[in-house]
């Protein structure tokens, strides 16, 4: 199925046929004129992530309301998407697949955003090296549990050319605040790093600081009112 975004202000669930088979997507368009349009990806789904996550539902939400088309996906073998979980190469060519396949749908001018929770942080930055964003978000990226798969082929870590930002909560008990930091030293430019306190990997009762440091971001990259 090609794919298309539904009306104004309606959401509406696809099955759009990627490099491993179909995937089950669930496109939005904001109520107003779209400027720009944003990938979201779940987190990791062997341990129960799927794109009705609500960190990923609010990072949606968030780009929604600032007036970009949205697109957020199951990963292969989660929901109605066809394949196996492919720690994080599959993934991240199906994201690839869904960038490509949004700009085709999309005026060219249309800036694309990629954005990601936990495992979906870790997707987005490695999709973005072809994909090249407008702009890149990450919540709580996991970099040292998944090291030997986290470079591209040629070895070198990917480097985004976009505004970026990361936020994390210090008290992260599934993806280390400290790695996170230790690991962004790397990158020269780095992200603009948000830290917070309290809100655990999965933001309970959080969503809201989530929502507000993509809501920055967007704001740097939006066209002039």
């Amino acid at each position: 199925m090609t794919l298309q975004f539904p009306p104004a202000g309606t959401n509406q669930t696809q099955l759009i046929e990627g490099p491993a088979g179909a995937i089950e997507a669930l496109l939005a368009s904001p109520r107003q004129p779209a400027w720009g349009s944003c990938l979201i990806c779940h987190p990791h789904p062997l341990y129960g992530g799927a794109m009705s996550n609500k960190v990923v539902y609010s990072l949606a939400s968030a780009a929604g309301q600032a007036g970009l088309h949205t697109l957020r996906f199951n990963f292969r073998g989660v929901g109605r998407s066809a394949g196996r979980h492919d720690e994080g190469r599959g993934e991240a060519d199906d994201a690839i697949w869904l960038a490509e396949q949004m700009r085709a749908a999309l005026p060219a001018d249309m800036p694309l955003v990629l954005a990601g929770f936990s495992f979906g942080a870790f997707v987005v930055l490695k999709a973005a090296a072809r994909v090249q964003p407008a702009a890149l978000m990450q919540v709580a990226p996991p970099f040292a549990a998944t090291r030997d798969i986290y470079v591209l082929d040629d070895g070198a870590l990917p480097q985004p050319r976009c505004p970026w930002r990361v936020i994390h909560s210090r008290d992260d008990d599934t993806v280390s605040y400290d790695e996170t930091v230790a690991a962004l030293t790397a990158y020269k430019p780095g992200p603009q790093l948000i830290t917070v306190d309290g809100a655990g990997h999965f933001f309970h009762g959080r969503l809201s600081e989530v929502a507000e440091a993509f809501n920055g971001l967007l704001t740097e990259i939006a066209p002039p009112a």
